[in-house]
């Protein structure tokens, strides 16, 4: 059965080293919303550095996840004292169950305060694609997908929590597989 991998990738104000309040308050967030998403349902595994976070995302041992990498049109620091980024790379069992995680919880207050931590930009901040049960999706392909979403919109290749594909590659109505968090004015397009 293929599993749904998401990729997620906002630049930050600041950069991760910031002693600021607000950059306190992304780290502290961060820590609560990973506690609760990898006990969701439909949770399988998010890369994490196999040496733990000794480093930078760049320099990061991500085992069987691959080497870091980050979108073209991100410009800021790579170095422990510069980097400027926040990004995942998560597996799911399926659809409604990741969309229920990102939009409910610690995840959704996170969103509600996203403009405190990212800046504005007019590229997607995630994306999402259907994987063999066997395959472990690297940060390439994430970033080479996100690119992908940026330049063609949503395709089964690539697409949103907005306009979904069924793992053979149908459209799917965002209400069959997800509720359309559009008509209560959660989502603007682009953002998780």
């Amino acid at each position: 059965m293929p599993r749904l991998a998401l990729y997620t990738f906002g630049v930050l104000k600041s950069p991760l080293t910031d002693p600021g309040p607000l950059t306190r308050a992304l780290h502290t967030s961060g820590e609560a919303v990973y506690r609760k998403i990898s006990r969701h349902p439909g949770y399988l595994a998010r890369a994490e550095a196999a040496d733990g976070c000794r480093g930078t995302h760049f320099d990061l041992d991500w085992g069987a996840w691959g080497e870091f990498a980050v979108p073209t049109w991100y410009g800021k620091g790579r170095t422990a004292g510069t980097i400027a980024l926040d990004a995942t790379l998560s597996l799911w069992t399926d659809l409604p169950l990741a969309f229920d995680a990102i939009y409910t919880g610690p995840h959704r207050a996170a969103l509600n305060r996203r403009h405190d931590w990212f800046e504005r930009t007019e590229h997607p901040s995630h994306v999402l694609w259907w994987v063999p049960d066997d395959e472990i999706p690297t940060w390439q392909d994430g970033v080479s997908r996100l690119e992908h979403l940026h330049a063609h919109g949503s395709a089964p290749h690539a697409f949103t929590f907005h306009r979904v594909f069924a793992p053979d590659g149908t459209p799917t109505a965002p209400t069959d597989r997800v509720p359309d968090v559009r008509r209560r004015g959660r989502h603007t397009h682009g953002s998780i």
